[in-house]
């Protein structure tokens, strides 16, 4: 273990780099731009390649080149240009180009306030693109969280063959912490062929856990990749049944693994009466929050989402069992609190507690919302 005085997006940068991230594409943007920066620096020292392209949309599609030649690549914005990288996030989907897309979210909608936190862009993460596609969405709280969740997104983009999105926020990205971290890391490898083209390799052709072992660009072997719907062969086909099976199963390659992908912290919740459910930054603040209730008698227990999609329905619906109530706090207008609201079922009532002028939440602002929530319930 080494000791090192860090912010989030720095040690976003060292997690990347230490799970074999060797290509960043890129362009400035606040408040991620520590991210390039540390990777400008630290890749040459490993033979790596970093680039700055000219906006966001050129720097999505040199990282998915960069992919689909073998290298692990790592990408990171804020929300204007998130957006601006939709449609080649779609593309990675349809043609299953394994890449992490960091976004260290700020105040929206368009250029909106870039220098303050927020959390408006979870329904983006998972809905940014069109068209029926899954995704991997990940979220820490820490400094050093914020490490391993960026080793465990080029693990996950390489395993499913995926996007995923590792959706901070300016509190974390910001935020410096001493951490230490490790000298080693479990690594998951390039996926590569089980088949050599005399064999009949089909690029496409999935896996026993429906995922395919597409060869690197330069290889020796013939791959044609396309956004369009494809068989096995990579190329476009015009049929209901492979369109169908093909969107189908990009699917269940995640669903199929969410019980080992969804990670939820919970704390306080074995006499839980109530629940604070927060994600990323807003998190720390929600913990204190959650203490000084517990402190006044109060309990209430806590539920940080790790994993942000696939989103915990499962988890929320067996918690809600047992509450009289819960609060959802989140730095938006209402965005995850709807997804709550899907996994209770009515169970019990889901109180939102949101803030959107450009500030993080006090510990008393959330404990407000707690205490309404008691005396609603209570009535």
């Amino acid at each position: 273990m080494s000791a090192k005085l860090m912010q989030g997006n720095e040690a976003i940068a060292e997690g990347a780099l230490k799970a074999g991230v060797r290509f960043f594409g890129g362009y400035p943007i606040t408040p991620s731009t520590e991210i390039a920066e540390g990777m400008a620096k630290m890749l040459p020292k490993v033979g790596g390649t970093f680039i700055q392209m000219e906006d966001e949309i050129a720097s999505m599609g040199v990282v998915l080149g960069a992919s689909l030649a073998g290298k692990k690549v790592l990408t990171a914005s804020s929300g204007p240009g998130i957006s601006l990288k939709q449609e080649l996030i779609g593309y990675a989907s349809a043609a299953e180009i394994p890449v992490v897309i960091v976004n260290v979210q700020r105040v929206g909608p368009s250029t909106g306030q870039p220098t303050a936190p927020s959390q408006g862009d979870v329904m983006q993460a998972r809905w940014g693109t069109h068209g029926d596609h899954s995704i991997i969405v990940l979220s820490p709280w820490s400094v050093r969280e914020a490490f391993d969740i960026a080793v465990k997104s080029v693990n996950y983009a390489e395993r499913f063959r995926s996007p995923v999105i590792l959706l901070t926020d300016e509190i974390v990205g910001h935020l410096r912490e001493n951490v230490e971290l490790p000298d080693e890391v479990e690594i998951y490898p390039r996926r590569i062929p089980k088949k050599s083209r005399a064999e009949g390799y089909q690029p496409y052709a999935p896996d026993d856990d429906l995922v395919p072992n597409v060869a690197n660009f330069g290889e020796g072997y013939h791959i044609h990749v396309t956004g369009l719907i494809h068989d096995e062969t990579g190329f476009p086909v015009g049929s209901p049944k492979v369109t169908r099976e093909s969107i189908k199963r990009m699917h269940e390659k995640i669903a199929r693994a969410e019980d080992e992908i969804i990670e939820v912290h919970q704390e306080f919740m074995d006499d839980a009466e109530f629940a604070v459910i927060s994600f990323g930054g807003t998190s720390r603040t929600a913990y204190e929050a959650v203490l000084n209730a517990r402190k006044r008698g109060i309990k209430v227990g806590f539920v940080r989402l790790i994993t942000i999609f696939p989103f915990a329905t499962k988890i929320i619906h067996e918690v809600a069992k047992n509450l009289r109530g819960m609060i959802v706090a989140e730095l938006n207008f209402g965005q995850i609190v709807n997804e709550v609201e899907r996994a209770v079922k009515g169970q019990c009532p889901v109180k939102l507690c949101a803030k959107y002028d450009m500030t993080i939440f006090e510990p008393e602002e959330i404990e407000k919302s707690i205490d309404e929530l008691v005396a609603e319930v209570s009535k």
